[in-house]
């Protein structure tokens, strides 16, 4: 059987190295095409010199590319790059599948696109189309689609303890607030003067404090989870943080238990839930980032708060893998007909 071919779009960017990394051992795809419009011409090696032992094709701009011969694009760009680019590729290659990891197509109101990142949507008749990606939650809808919108790596680590809770009305849809800390390849590549090494080294900070862009996804699908009546919608509070580690998250998220139920009921949910998941453990002890880096894990916890009717939720996610390209690839998994953990069956790194 023909390997399926792929197209990764924005390879240069960790992201991309990433989706490099997994893809190498998946038994049902090939690479065929690398893009990065800044750094046509050279090997990906030059960029990342771990991958010089793979026979990898070179990079090149994106018009350089036969997409005729592509069967699934990765987007690994940055936000409003993302949207222009599939507005032109989708029409012209109405056969391709795409897996998006841009912020573009996640929000669907273009409204609420416009509000949280300042910039209008310039592809709203290809919104519509778009399915949110979180593999656990929306696997069905993922199944049917062609543009699947790869959520962000902050709202994998709170939407996928929060929505089963939420779903069966065992905590209150007010006065959640959510405390993430990620590594520093959560801000890309690009040069930042913020994310030198003597910037974030024995440090760590808060920043977007209360206007983080991916508030306006979570809240979104925490709204659908909880089955709000019209005009109605659930409001957070989230700060993240900046670890001076290279990659993983930390979700730390307190919630107000429905007075209906006990802690008891929110573990015994979380674990029927995600009893037969490959890539979500619901653990008794508390969660760490080294139990999941390199992986495709979530692994999530509930605890009793100390004040009265309150419980505390943990997860650890790697942000780049399942933060990003490994749910991307997972969604191509399901997309597909694969088994759902091919190419993704990586052990954590430790130390």
């Amino acid at each position: 059987m023909k390997k399926l071919q792929i197209a990764i779009i924005g390879a240069s960017g960790y992201t991309g190295a990433e989706l490099i990394r997994i893809l190498l051992n998946h038994k049902k795809v090939e690479i065929a095409a690398l893009i990065a419009n800044s750094n046509a011409g050279q090997k990906i090696e030059q960029l990342y010199p771990h991958l010089v032992h793979y026979d990898l094709p070179d990079l090149k701009k994106l018009e350089e590319v036969d997409f005729s011969k592509i069967d699934i694009a990765f987007g690994c760009l940055p936000h409003t790059t993302s949207q222009e680019t599939f507005k032109k590729l989708i029409p012209q290659n109405p056969h391709l599948k795409i897996f998006d990891l841009s912020a573009d197509f996640r929000l669907e109101d273009p409204a609420n696109y416009q509000k949280w990142y300042e910039h209008e949507h310039i592809a709203k008749d290809l919104q519509p189309q778009a399915v949110y990606g979180l593999s656990e939650i929306h696997r069905n809808k993922i199944k049917k689609a062609s543009l699947i919108a790869c959520p962000g790596c902050y709202p994998t680590s709170a939407l996928l303890p929060l929505i089963p809770l939420l779903e069966n009305n065992l905590i209150e849809t007010h006065d959640i607030i959510i405390d993430s800390k990620s590594g520093t390849s959560g801000a890309g590549r690009s040069v930042k003067q913020s994310n030198l090494f003597c910037e974030v080294n024995e440090s760590v900070k808060a920043y977007s404090i209360g206007k983080h862009r991916h508030i306006g996804e979570i809240e979104q699908e925490l709204g659908k989870a909880a089955k709000l009546s019209q005009g109605a919608k659930i409001e957070i509070d989230f700060t993240p943080h900046l670890l001076p580690i290279s990659r993983g998250i930390i979700s730390t998220i307190y919630v107000k238990i429905n007075p209906k139920f006990s802690l008891s009921d929110i573990q015994n949910c979380l674990e029927t839930k995600y009893a037969d998941e490959p890539f979500v453990r619901v653990i008794n002890g508390e969660p760490n980032i080294k139990d999941v880096v390199g992986t495709n894990f979530c692994v999530m916890t509930a605890k009793q708060a100390r004040t009265s009717g309150r419980a505390i939720l943990v997860s650890v996610i790697d942000n780049l893998c399942k933060g990003a390209s490994g749910q991307a690839v997972q969604n191509m998994n399901i997309v597909f007909g694969f088994d759902e953990k091919e190419g993704l069956e990586l052990t954590p790194l430790f130390p």
